[in-house]
């Protein structure tokens, strides 16, 4: 399993969270020994496995998406019991993440991206992949996978302008 790491990569930078990657890419793995038949011997196998786990995790998304939120009524009643009542909370587990990580401006940059923007820039400048081999993993035109390329960058680019400035860089 060699490519077990950029795999897990890929997936945690799609879901923020590392149970949910660990899921993922265990499902890959598991998707692809099911369908081995369907592997076109030849072709790149990075490149099958990476359109594997962005498809699983499109497919988890919408599913989860459609699903109402659960909330635990035990947490919610010993939360109203307590004495942080007064204090603001948050649901979204990325904010909770991410909250005390300072200097990591880049990464919480690319994190603002939207989905098919993120995952564009990963799979190039971060996963290596050509442009033929991003659009069989993302099943969009060359030209798309360009363009997209392009915009992403220059997203990242807008959002990190102040950055770069107070470190020093000069457009």
């Amino acid at each position: 399993m060699p490519l077990i790491k950029p795999l897990y990569n890929f997936a945690f930078r799609l879901t923020f969270d590392e149970d949910d990657a660990h899921d993922l890419v265990q499902e890959t793995y598991l998707k692809a020994y099911r369908f081995i038949d369907s592997y076109e011997k030849g072709t790149n196998a990075k490149a099958w496995l990476f359109r594997i786990l962005k498809n699983s995790f499109i497919n988890d998304y919408r599913k989860s998406s459609k699903q109402p939120g659960m909330v635990d009524y035990q947490e919610v009643e010993s939360y109203y019991n307590s004495d942080e009542v007064d204090e603001p909370i948050t649901s979204d587990l990325r904010v909770d993440a991410f909250k005390d990580m300072l200097g990591d401006e880049v990464a919480n940059a690319l994190n603002a991206l939207d989905v098919d923007f993120r995952t564009i820039i990963i799979l190039c400048d971060l996963e290596g992949f050509t442009y033929e081999e991003m659009a069989k993993i993302l099943d969009i035109p060359i030209g798309t996978v360009r363009s997209r390329l392009h915009r992403a960058r220059q997203l990242l680019k807008d959002k990190l302008r102040e950055y770069a400035k107070t470190m020093g860089f000069k457009e």
